[in-house]
């Protein structure tokens, strides 16, 4: 009988922080959170069998309730099942979130048909400035630009395509941004 007490007195009790939730009491969030986050947590690893997955479950699911405790309605039932269903259903969303992404699936390279970024800024009213001071950089400086900026290239692979010491890359891309920049300063 005491134990019966004891559940019906914690489901009171959990009902009574989701309506001062609902009022905005973050203090009611706190405790709701300290009393309740192991178990769900538990229940979401379970689910998941990934601590990552299951503690943005958990968080996710405390956001939602946060958000969304005035929708308890204690008459449907109890506030420990109204908060398993939020984290149940977290948890399905990310595990179905994460089925549909499939690792190491890249989309095949198309060549883009649009103009490329310096084509796109030479078009743009405000680019006179930056086309004319590309021009003064020498051709090597305006090649180790276009394919850092243009085409992304990291410094590790400028080096590798340019057959050049990560630190001259390093070097030369710095001397090119500098030399753009002190044409382009006023």
């Amino acid at each position: 009988m005491d134990a019966q007490r004891r559940e019906s007195g914690q489901e009171m009790a959990a009902a009574a922080l989701l309506r001062r939730c609902a009022g905005g009491d973050a203090a009611a969030f706190r405790t709701l959170y300290e009393e309740q986050a192991p178990r769900l947590y538990g229940l979401a690893l379970r689910m998941t069998r990934q601590p990552a997955l299951a503690a943005d479950a958990l968080h996710d699911a405390f956001l939602q309730v946060w958000q969304q405790a005035a929708r308890f309605d204690p008459a449907r039932g109890p506030a420990e099942a109204w908060l398993t269903g939020l984290l149940r259903y977290r948890a399905i969303d990310l595990l179905r979130r994460r089925e549909r992404e499939q690792p190491g699936y890249e989309p095949p390279d198309a060549p883009d048909d649009g103009p490329d970024p310096f084509e796109q800024l030479r078009a743009a009213g405000d680019s006179a400035a930056l086309s004319r001071c590309l021009a003064t950089l020498e051709e090597a400086q305006q090649r180790l630009l276009r394919l850092a900026y243009v085409d992304g290239l990291s410094q590790s692979q400028l080096a590798a395509k340019l057959a050049a010491p990560l630190g001259t890359v390093k070097s030369w891309t710095r001397r090119a941004l500098l030399a753009l920049r002190q044409c382009l300063e006023p």
